[in-house]
């Protein structure tokens, strides 16, 4: 199940009128992390009815920078921007209207408020509206509608959609099967560092669908997914080193990886990987995945 995408604020300032003071300040501060004393501007932006400081402090709540997390604080800021008209909090409230997020769930709402913001060129209520018609949530479920939405993101550069249009040209799904654009928009998410796009690309050259097949290409991209915790990939990558593309012992790391962050089918090949392993051969892959996870773990 796809979820929908975390509406972010892009800090850009724009010409906005004389109140914008204490906004482009607080844009400044919060650049420079100094988020309590950025709060502190936006919210007198903010109160004296400037949207981008509304939208600003929206997302300040909901990531809980500067203050406390508050899920109904920031619904309160992202409505008011959103009233005015500011795409990216018309994103955000479409978002968490559909999510359930600080308010009761409304798909309706869901909707309404990110198709706003998708008339106004945002990519990211694009895609969630792709979502909503990929998965029937809300709506009707239409593959078509799904794969309109997605396009219109994934051609402004919004990663996850690409990805979802990579998988529909892969299944077949809304739109004739066609493996080569399957591959041409998973090389463009996973180009992005899309960790996903970079794994189905990978199994692209595994199987040489769409590509040429070609093991050292799919291990290539299936370690840059790895690499960011992706647990398939992780899978996939132990897999295919444990068929001869590197050692047991490196598969096995990876497997190791994949089945602790509870990837479907890990521990059967795992278990089967290690009766053909040495007891020192377990050993070291089994430190290789801690110093791993060690690593990676924030």
């Amino acid at each position: 199940m796809r979820g929908l995408a975390a509406i972010g604020i892009s800090l850009v300032i724009t010409a906005i009128p004389a109140l914008a003071g204490d906004y482009e300040d607080g844009v400044k501060l919060y650049n420079s992390k100094d988020y309590p004393r950025a709060l502190s501007l936006f919210h007198k932006a903010a109160v004296n009815q400037l949207a981008a400081a509304q939208s600003i402090l929206g997302v300040m709540y909901y990531e809980g920078r500067g203050v406390a997390k508050d899920y109904k604080q920031a619904l309160f800021w992202y409505e008011k921007a959103a009233a005015q008209g500011d795409a990216e909090a018309q994103a955000a409230l479409g978002s968490m209207y559909a999510e359930g997020i600080g308010i009761a769930q409304d798909y309706k709402q869901g909707r309404f408020w990110s198709e706003k913001a998708a008339a106004q060129g945002h990519a990211g209520a694009a895609n969630n509206l792709g979502v909503m018609y990929d998965e029937g949530k809300g709506v009707s479920k239409d593959d078509r509608q799904a794969l309109n939405w997605y396009m219109k993101a994934a051609t402004k550069g919004n990663a996850q959609a690409q990805v979802s249009v990579g998988g529909m040209y892969d299944r077949g799904q809304g739109v004739a099967q066609d493996y080569k654009q399957a591959v041409s928009w998973y090389l463009k998410a996973a180009a992005q560092g899309n960790p996903i796009g970079q794994s189905n690309l990978g199994t692209m050259y595994e199987l040489g669908t769409g590509v040429i097949q070609d093991n050292k290409q799919a291990v290539s991209w299936y370690l840059k997914a790895a690499a960011q915790g992706y647990a398939a990939a992780q899978f996939n990558l132990g897999v295919l080193y444990a068929k001869g593309e590197a050692s047991y012992v490196e598969g096995l790391k990876w497997l190791i990886l994949a089945d602790a962050s509870g990837f479907e089918g890990t521990k059967k090949i795992r278990e089967m990987l290690e009766k053909r392993m040495t007891q020192a051969q377990r050993v070291i892959a089994q430190r290789g995945a801690n110093e791993w996870m060690k690593a990676h773990t924030k």
